[in-house]
């Protein structure tokens, strides 16, 4: 498969929650807590976090990870990602969200092995079954479909598939999943995908990944059991401390 590379995009100026990848999560910052468990993943080959804040820089070194400083007006993560590999060695590049302090470690492995067990597969991603009906309607739960071979059709924030006659309960097999923000792109894809403006369907739904189906791309869905705690705003922080309570991790 090549040189692997972890990249953690952390930038400062979050809409919902600026500065959260200093805020402590279980007397922690929630950066150190992602590198915790990104750390623990085998198929990495070496881990750097891209952001455009020093104070952010300086957490990660003092983590032991280095850090890349990356321009401040980055559309979107991806972008962010490619400029901080932009001269480094990396067949393949995993995108592994900065706001996730329950990050799975073997599923970091899974999706960077799942885009180099064939050819054929341009990116690689996650998604878990649905469990709460009312994710479904929700705009910030992004929704996928995907084929017999795991190959992604479509994301959405809508709900989709649509049971139009209601016949969902009876499936033997989850129908709806949801989309799990981590990525493995080939190099030479990841290059052309930031090469191109953002398509209609992505301007549409404000999903960068449609961009990349836009283009043709083959991306592999990995299924995982569940779809972990995110930090997306401070009332976030007392879930994710209860998760890592109910993990020993506090």
């Amino acid at each position: 498969m090549g040189e692997v590379l972890g990249v953690i995009p952390a930038r400062w100026a979050s809409s919902r929650f600026p500065g959260k990848a200093l805020h402590p999560i279980a007397g922690r910052p929630l950066l150190a807590r992602v590198l915790d468990r990104v750390r623990c993943a085998r198929r990495l080959n070496g881990i750097l976090v891209a952001t455009d804040d020093e104070r952010i820089a300086r957490l990660a070194m003092e983590c032991g990870v280095e850090a890349v400083m990356t321009s401040p007006s980055h559309p979107s993560g991806t972008d962010r990602i490619a400029e901080a590999v932009r001269d480094r060695a990396a067949d393949v590049v995993v995108n592994i969200q900065g706001d996730e302090p329950l990050v799975d470690p073997q599923l970091v492995d899974a999706v960077a092995g799942a885009i180099g067990a064939h050819e054929g597969w341009e990116m690689a991603t996650a998604a878990a079954p649905i469990e709460d009906l009312a994710d479904l309607t929700n705009p910030s739960v992004v929704k996928v479909v995907f084929a017999e071979d795991s190959r992604a059709l479509y994301f959405s924030r809508a709900p989709i598939p649509y049971d139009r006659d209601g016949v969902a309960a009876a499936e033997p097999a989850p129908v709806w999943w949801r989309h799990i923000g981590l990525y493995a792109y080939r190099r030479d894809f990841l290059e052309r995908l930031v090469a191109e403006p953002p398509c209609q369907l992505e301007r549409l739904e404000r999903l960068e990944q449609l961009r990349a189906l836009h283009l043709g791309a083959r991306i592999r869905v990995v299924r995982a059991a569940a779809a972990g705690v995110g930090v997306d705003t401070p009332e976030d922080v007392a879930r994710a401390e209860a998760a890592l309570r109910a993990m020993g991790g506090a």
